[in-house]
């Protein structure tokens, strides 16, 4: 006898599968997470985005897929809370909230390295003067300083928000947010 799930169960289920790709993170499967898990209208806004279209603000289903396959092959291990998510259903529309972690260990030699080749690429750009460089280079100098005496294991929070429609293949995600919290004052800033 067939089992029918609630349309809440639905959804938790996709996003338990949502988690599986996440958790293999095999490149190679990329389509298949498509084809079960996205929208044809899929918008995904990544860690850093701050424009469509810029940096990890991925406004096209074409376009998400750099998204996944760079997470999967350099990204930290994704955790979501599935059992924390918070569900809201109307009609075909599901909204989702799921506090998560991101855990990856960066070796500091690596790190060191990362960061000093970082400095020679921004010493290069032209459209700054000589203290901006140099604030940015020191600032982002002593947050790496700071970060690695704390240990090369990082585990930082994060909050999953996404929008799933439901098609007759199964609840779909539309939109989906990838968002860290922070009491400082944020990276991005936009000046007059």
């Amino acid at each position: 006898m067939p089992v029918f799930l609630s349309d809440e169960e639905q959804v938790r289920q996709a996003l338990q599968q949502f988690q599986v790709y996440y958790t293999r993170r095999d490149p190679a499967l990329v389509d298949e997470f498509f084809d079960r898990l996205m929208d044809d209208d899929l918008e995904v806004i990544g860690t850093n985005g701050i424009r469509p279209g810029d940096q990890e603000w991925y406004p096209t289903r074409e376009t998400a897929r750099e998204i996944f396959v760079g997470d999967w092959q350099s990204w930290g291990d994704l955790r979501l809370e599935i059992s924390a998510a918070r569900l809201r259903l109307h009609d075909q529309t599901a909204w989702l909230s799921a506090p998560a972690t991101v855990q990856m260990t960066i070796p500091a030699e690596k790190n060191y390295a990362d960061y000093l080749n970082f400095i020679r690429s921004y010493m290069e750009k032209e459209n700054l003067t000589a203290e901006q460089k140099l604030l940015y280079i020191l600032r982002g100098g002593n947050n790496t300083l700071f970060e690695l005496r704390r240990g090369e294991d990082f585990t930082w929070p994060l909050r999953f928000t996404a929008v799933l429609v439901k098609q007759p293949a199964g609840w779909k995600f539309r939109q989906m947010q990838f968002s860290f919290p922070t009491i400082y004052f944020p990276d991005a800033r936009i000046l007059p």
